[in-house]
């Protein structure tokens, strides 16, 4: 599944969604509404905008088309993968002008840089970091597995009806890994406030199927962008100061950015208006660095520079 902005005539964009999302929810207020109109970084009339549905979500193919927990398990290579030959096969581009990945989608970004090098001329990896899936960022996802494979609800899969643990995990730890410290704070200053926040959340709708929930989750297990050294794409990773599965204070950017020939690292400082992980889905915090970045990227870059 994907969806598409633009004409096939201009410079071809690649827009890659977070776990559990869709191409077609990168087209909301916080992101496209704030890239793809007229005289904004992207605007719509000047690119090709492309965004795909990862395997597992949205209208590609998932769980609960019908095969349940049958399905075939899948990674994000094999997301990758199916998002190059959806762009060249499908849709008959050569060349990128630009990839940006959000959370999953930026852990994939990585991923393309480093298998197809040649490809795309920028990268701007977001809400991610390049090294292997580990300590707390995947202690908290195996619970998500962990929580929803021992509910007997669950029943290998084979449900008639969706296991409320699924809405539970899904709550718990959206609040656990995302939302900002700051700004949580401030949402909910008493525990009365914080109690209603929970409440409000447990009893809102939650249509996604508890297997392609699981799967997308699982996805991550063996993420490992090897290889660094590998990319020749202009690079602006960005960061929040605040974002819970990605934290700063582990030191990763600084030590591992340097093996990419032209890579920086936009970092978008902690405050009550952040929201920890998921700021970086809201691009008027980093539009601008954005589009100062893209002045600085050369056209072709991996062919001019062999």
């Amino acid at each position: 599944g994907y969806t598409t902005l633009g004409s096939p005539e201009n410079e071809a964009v690649l827009i890659l969604h977070g776990t559990t999302g869709s191409g077609a929810k990168m087209l909301g207020k916080d992101f496209g509404g704030e890239l793809f109109l007229d005289g904004q970084p992207l605007d719509a009339r000047n690119y090709y905008i492309i965004l795909p549905d990862a395997i597992g979500t949205g209208a590609s193919s998932k769980p609960s088309d019908g095969l349940r927990a049958s399905f075939p398990q899948y990674n994000y290579d094999d997301m990758v993968s199916a998002q190059y030959r959806l762009v060249t096969e499908g849709l008959g581009v050569k060349h990128l002008r630009v990839i940006i990945g959000n959370s999953m989608g930026g852990m994939q970004t990585w991923l393309w840089g480093i298998r197809y090098p040649e490809f795309m001329d920028a990268l701007v990896p977001m809400a991610s970091m390049p090294i292997e899936m580990s300590g707390r960022n995947w202690m908290m996802r195996k619970f998500i597995s962990e929580s929803i494979r021992r509910d007997p609800a669950w029943q290998d899969g084979n449900y008639t009806e969706q296991p409320a643990i699924t809405q539970f995990t899904s709550v718990f730890y959206g609040l656990a890994t995302n939302g900002g410290s700051q700004a949580l704070q401030k949402l909910a200053p008493t525990s009365d406030a914080a109690n209603a926040v929970i409440e409000k959340r447990l009893n809102a709708p939650f249509s996604m199927d508890t297997n392609d929930f699981l799967y997308q989750w699982e996805s991550s297990k063996d993420y490992n962008p090897k290889h660094l050294e590998n990319i020749r794409a202009y690079v602006l990773a960005i960061n929040s100061a605040d974002d819970e599965r990605n934290p700063p204070a582990l030191g990763v950017m600084e030590r591992e950015l340097p093996r990419i020939q032209h890579a920086s690292l936009y970092l978008i400082p902690e405050s009550e208006e952040t929201v920890g992980h998921g700021t970086t889905a809201r691009a008027k915090w980093w539009k601008e660095k954005f589009a100062e970045f893209m002045q600085t990227v050369p056209v072709q870059v991996a062919s001019a520079e062999k």
